[in-house]
């Protein structure tokens, strides 16, 4: 049911992500590269409902992790784990300061998750997935109402980032990558989304030049 992916990384044997090559979710809680050994799901084998599956995710969606019977599910509460437990091998994308530092990073959390993630993940569902699974060509009313969303809350953004380089301020930290699985896939075929952005632009090319998320993306899809 379960293959590995191919990498040179040495690993953390203890902890184990499930997910599947297709997913934004998967990359997400990958995110930055770390010393842990990722499963892929291939999409045809549809066993996420199977009882032991769901007792490891209730929703019977991936990603989840297993760190010695440790079971976490949701991409974004696993890459905090994840950033968390290897904090001293990787850069550091959780901020350990003062209240308002904290605050001030969970704020473009919580609207990525609240505004950017409500158009642009159904985009990638209508467009890449479900559709596109079984051959069907998309909704293009669905697609249209989603695309509308997304401009909107792209023009936000660009505020934002016309008065600093990154969502949480001056420095780069998780909320930033939480944008990038879906941002990177829905650049690929609504280009002027974000080209015609030029904060955006910048932001979004940066994020897809660093080498950690080259690893997650060339590994995911060549497991496919």
């Amino acid at each position: 049911m379960y293959k590995a992916l191919r990498t040179s990384h040495v690993f953390d044997t203890t902890l184990k992500l499930y997910g599947s090559p297709l997913s934004t979710s998967t990359k997400r809680a990958i995110g930055e590269k770390r010393p842990i050994r990722v499963y892929y799901h291939r999409p045809h084998q549809r066993r996420a409902k199977a009882p032991g599956f769901v007792n490891k995710q209730p929703f019977g969606q991936f990603p989840f992790i297993n760190g010695e019977g440790f079971i976490l599910y949701e991409s974004r509460a696993i890459e905090r784990y994840i950033t968390s437990k290897y904090a001293s091998q990787c850069p550091s994308l959780i901020p350990a300061s003062d209240l308002k530092t904290a605050v001030l990073f969970e704020q473009p959390a919580s609207s990525e998750l609240a505004n950017f993630d409500r158009g642009s993940s159904t985009l990638v569902r209508e467009m890449f997935q479900e559709h596109s699974m079984i051959g069907e060509e998309a909704d293009e009313t669905v697609v249209a109402e989603d695309k509308a969303k997304l401009d909107g809350t792209l023009d936000v953004h660009e505020i934002i980032l016309s008065k600093q380089p990154y969502v949480a301020g001056n420095e780069l930290a998780l909320p930033d990558l939480f944008h990038l699985p879906c941002g990177a896939r829905v650049k690929g075929i609504f280009l002027k989304l974000f080209s015609s952005r030029p904060y955006i632009r910048r932001r979004l090319e940066n994020l897809e030049c660093r080498s950690s998320w080259q690893a997650v993306k060339d590994e995911l899809t060549s497991s496919t």
